[in-house]
């Protein structure tokens, strides 16, 4: 994945964007291999269905999240996806195709099994 450093891109709270296959991030952040594979995760999501239509998808469910609880982007279905899997290095190699539509679905709540003392 080509790395491109600048001043402009991402917005400051983020570590790096991909934009259609290269990951833009600012002079001097630092980029993790678990960075690279979750913008790599987010490359196959793109090629699945279509770079255009990988964008639209994802603004058209941001909007569907924005009344969840929480923060909308995180209930994203390509980024669920993304997150839950940037830690695991062989993730691309048996992936399935259109992983990211299994996260379609609301998030159960896990109980928390912690008593409270």
């Amino acid at each position: 994945m080509k790395i491109i450093r600048n001043r402009i891109l991402p917005p400051r709270r983020y570590d790096a964007i991909n934009i259609i296959g290269l990951l833009f991030c600012r002079k001097g952040t630092h980029i993790t291999p678990d960075i690279v594979r979750h913008e790599q995760i987010h490359t196959r999501q793109m090629v699945e269905t279509g770079f255009i239509g990988f964008y639209i998808w994802y603004f058209i469910e941001w909007l569907f999240r924005l009344p969840m609880k929480g923060n909308a982007y995180h209930h994203i279905s390509f980024e669920r996806e993304a997150y839950d899997h940037m830690d695991e290095p062989d993730y691309l190699k048996h992936r399935r195709h259109y992983a990211w539509m299994k996260y379609l679905k609301r998030r159960k709540r896990h109980r928390n099994r912690r008593q409270s003392r």
